[in-house]
């Protein structure tokens, strides 16, 4: 999955202590169910709580969120609109979706690396910095 706030086999606790750690309302991330095989949590915090929200995929690939009791289903195409619906307040969610927590070694596939002009042209020097 290349979505840079999926992490994947993250468990409950690791979550839990990845959202809280800002203090801040709205760190959301998707993570693996750990409890229900094929399912994923969108785990968002609020109020130094973390609620958890099962997404369940649906045939053709379309996703399915639980919300609270009341709110009308809705289907997704993919993770991204799902997202994108929850960032906006009023959808059902304890609180919208304003802040992902991104995986530290997230590399997208697609993304191809931007090449550098070349820094060292015109340079006096015999020794150069070596860019991280």
């Amino acid at each position: 999955m290349d979505l840079p706030y999926y992490h994947g086999q993250l468990t409950k606790r690791e979550c839990e202590a990845l959202l809280l750690k800002g203090g801040m309302d709205g760190n959301f991330l998707i993570r693996d169910s750990e409890s229900v095989p094929g399912a994923l949590c969108l785990c968002v915090s609020f109020k130094k709580f973390v609620y958890t929200y099962r997404i369940f995929r649906e045939k053709h690939g379309y996703y399915k969120i639980q919300t609270e009791d009341g709110t009308p289903k809705q289907i997704f195409p993919n993770l991204e609109e799902l997202i994108s619906r929850y960032e906006k307040p009023g959808q059902g969610m304890i609180v919208h979706l304003s802040n992902p927590i991104m995986r530290k070694n997230f590399c997208p596939r697609r993304q191809r690396p931007t090449l550098q002009p070349n820094i060292y042209e015109n340079t006096n020097s015999d020794y150069v910095d070596v860019l991280p």
